[in-house]
């Protein structure tokens, strides 16, 4: 009998297709196998027994890099094959098919790289079907090479026989090249693009960095900007360059063993730190930074650590022997370069750049990541990680286009059972970032061949990213516009990820999130199921001075909370809050209280956070988003217990009590971890009554300690773990929102 069996998940570029035809020739099968838009479709000629061995063999000894999301079986007419053959791609039919995301340099690349009798020795770009570019190459589906940038740079005799044999490790590895025919590397300075012409572009790199130079690295999704993470001198001239005052680096180690002298290391992220997506694994950093200067992560404890992922790297690190800064070569609020015309914008801040002449079609950063107990929580999911397909717990019978929110942003498509997300964007400040939000729905629409019947959009009226979904569905008639509240989505995004039915109690702590009622949500907790939710408690509402500017200036918050407390006696108060202003502008800032100028209500427990940071002059004015909460986690104390009082009556929480206790004590640390501890008994008190699944999901839970201490308070308590729980998880939860605008078209599983 004949039979078809099609599977789809992450089958294609990951040499699926010659292990198909491995297995065949094992099982002694006669058929086909080729790639289509959904997936890989298979042809035999069998006994049902021999069926079933077949495909359990299949699922059992899947190639490192695939996964199967479904395999089907149906009995088609029946055919002759006098042999099995790996036929053409089909690109016909809706395309279902994943991307498959970049990934490291294999073990078997790495050991021919460094092996002096191989071919492919010290060659910068070697790759095979385990490892290696794959999204950042990829124009269209499906994934062959022609629908890549690799169709510039024709194969070689000795490459086209690896490609086309199907027992080779390289049989149709896209990005396969060697010196003779693939990629070559170019170094060019930083003013006319004149190249230097060395003998070893590497060798001449390394001794540049050894200089103290910083050097532009193109990489695999971008590029890097990258000097000596030993060379103290080096690190100020590139945080002066870049005006990045105090924002930590990422630092990239040769191995383990440099990592662990910088970091302390649990199994769990010693995985994270070798796994095939080598994202940047944030980490307790050993003895104030062992052996780095201070300025690669300025009056903090934690390190973001990560292993060379491309074989360009090894090679420079091998040679260097010292670790790297490698932080993205992008202008502040906008995308990391991928090309030499936008790395233009950064002149003024490398002295070379490391060129190559593979070109990026689609920009991708490196991913971010931290262990909290025994969770993994992605911060940035992009390198490695993305595009992702996530499976939703019912199927869609609208195709959903999801905007995302406003700050590392991200944007999805919804189709059938799945949702289809980006990688991280960034946030949308500037032209050139809306522009590459832009690409990249277009991307995901081009290679889905996707046309949107819904535009999901975030809520608040000034996002750029629900200007353009307005946009869009003007010169889209056709399409239907929905609005989502901000923090119902971010629920929404976890209760899809984890597969949740029913209602749950949802706390969403965040920065900023536009509400019902028009004022600035964040501190919020609320019931919540596939069909809408109630906001059943919120933080009380203080006003945020001077509006968009209290976001930057914690000061601002604080002042604000002290005028809640004393009105006009705060002008006589001597704290490190009303020290930050001059009396003119104390005076000035209490009128705008008391009239309410230019002053939003919030309920923001993240600028809580801001407040609390002010009040105990650990910091007045922010340089990068989120450096209060890093900066009061640096001070948290273990060994302290206790917490402050707070009121809550009628679903709102006044923490004014809390403030006036916390401005009497003399340790910080003290002040801190009794913080810390305040906000997850508020979460215990409010939860209390309810028996429901607890739902965390928001910013203010990328802090490690909050998220430690709600875990070792609700260990049951669940937070998104495939997506960011900060805003780049936005996208997800407004596709699964669809179910309650288009209820009736939708089939619950």
């Amino acid at each position: 009998m004949t039979y078809r069996i099609m599977i789809e998940g992450t089958v294609q570029g990951v040499g699926f297709r010659p292990f198909i035809y491995q297995l065949a020739s094992q099982f002694k099968l006669n058929g086909t196998v080729h790639n289509g838009v959904q997936g890989v479709e298979i042809i035999v000629s069998c006994s049902k027994e021999e069926l079933e061995g077949f495909t359990q063999a299949i699922t059992r000894r899947l190639p490192p890099l695939s996964s199967i999301d479904t395999l089907e079986v149906a009995q088609i007419e029946s055919r002759d094959f006098s042999d099995f053959q790996i036929l053409k791609s089909d690109n016909s039919g809706e395309k279902t098919a994943r991307i498959p995301p970049d990934v490291s340099i294999c073990s078997e690349c790495e050991k021919e790289l460094f092996d002096p009798s191989n071919r492919r020795y010290g060659y910068p770009f070697i790759t095979c079907t385990h490892c290696g570019v794959r999204y950042s190459i990829i124009y269209d589906l499906p994934y062959d090479r022609v629908n890549t940038s690799m169709k510039f740079f024709k194969m070689c005799k000795a490459c086209e026989e690896e490609y086309t044999n199907p027992l080779d490790r390289r049989y149709h590895a896209q990005p396969i090249g060697c010196w003779e025919c693939g990629p070559t590397l170019k170094l060019i300075d930083n003013v006319g693009r004149v190249p230097l012409i060395p003998t070893n572009e590497i060798d001449k790199v390394v001794e540049l960095l050894s200089e103290g130079k910083i050097i532009a690295v193109k990489g695999v999704g971008g590029y890097h900007l990258m000097c000596d993470a030993t060379n103290e001198e080096a690190i100020l001239k590139l945080r002066e360059r870049k005006q990045r005052p105090a924002k930590p680096f990422a630092v990239m180690v040769k191995d383990m063993e440099m990592a662990r002298e910088f970091g302390e290391i649990n199994t769990l992220e010693e995985k994270l730190l070798t796994s095939r997506e080598r994202p940047i694994v944030l980490l307790q950093s050993k003895g104030n930074h062992k052996g780095l200067p201070l300025q690669v992560a300025p009056n903090i404890s934690r390190i973001g650590l990560f292993l060379p992922y491309a074989p360009l790297h090894l090679l420079i690190l091998d040679k260097l022997q010292h670790p790297l800064v490698a932080t993205s070569a992008n202008v502040t609020d906008e995308p990391i370069c991928t090309n030499l015309e936008d790395l233009e914008k950064l002149q003024g801040v490398y002295d070379y750049v490391l060129e190559h002449n593979r070109d990026i079609v689609n920009g991708c950063d490196d991913s971010v990541v931290m262990v909290v107990g025994e969770q993994e929580v992605i911060l940035r999911r992009a390198r490695g990680y993305a595009p992702v397909s996530i499976k939703l717990p019912f199927t869609l019978k609208e195709h959903v286009l999801a905007m995302g929110a406003n700050q590392k942003s991200t944007i999805a498509i919804g189709f059938e059972n799945q949702a289809i997300l980006s990688p991280h964007i960034g946030d949308l400040d500037s032209i050139g970032s809306v522009e590459y939000y832009e690409k990249n729905i277009r991307t995901l629409e081009r290679m889905y061949g996707f046309q949107a019947d819904v535009i999901v959009h975030d809520k608040h009226p000034y996002y750029e990213s629900t200007k353009v979904a307005i946009l869009r569905q003007a010169q889209e008639p056709m399409t239907e516009l929905v609005e989502v509240q901000h923090h119902y989505a971010h629920i929404l995004s976890v209760m899809a990820e984890k597969q949740l039915a029913g209602k749950v109690f949802g706390v969403a702590f965040d920065g900023t999130g536009y509400g019902d009622d028009g004022n600035l949500w964040g501190g919020e907790f609320m019931v919540c199921d596939y069909e809408g939710y109630e906001r059943v408690a919120h933080l009380n509402y203080f006003k945020l001075l001077g509006g968009d500017k209290a976001i930057k200036e914690p000061r601002r918050v604080a002042l604000s909370v002290l005028f809640d407390l004393y009105g006009e006696e705060t002008l006589a108060l001597q704290t490190p809050t009303t020290k930050a202003f001059s009396e003119v502008e104390l005076r000035t800032y209490f009128t705008a209280w008391q009239k309410g100028l230019n002053a939003p209500l919030s309920s923001s427990l993240g600028r809580l956070f801001d407040a609390v940071a002010s009040l105990l002059d650990v910091c007045q004015v922010m340089s990068f988003e989120g450096e209060s909460g890093i900066l009061l986690e640096a001070l948290y104390d273990d060994s302290i217990e206790g917490y402050y009082g707070f009121e809550y009556k009628e679903g709102k929480i006044d923490f004014l009590s809390m403030i006036e206790t916390l401005l009497t004590e003399s340790n910080a640390s003290v002040a801190v971890s009794k913080f810390f501890h305040t906000l997850v008994e508020m979460i215990a008190v409010i939860y209390a009554p309810y028996d429901l699944p607890l739902v965390l999901s928001g910013g203010v839970f990328q802090n490690r300690v909050l998220l430690a201490l709600v875990y070792e308070r609700f260990p049951e308590a669940m937070i998104s773990n495939a997506i960011p729980p900060n805003d780049g998880g936005i996208a997800l939860g407004q596709v699964v929102s669809s179910y309650h605008f288009f209820n009736s078209d939708a089939d619950t599983k």
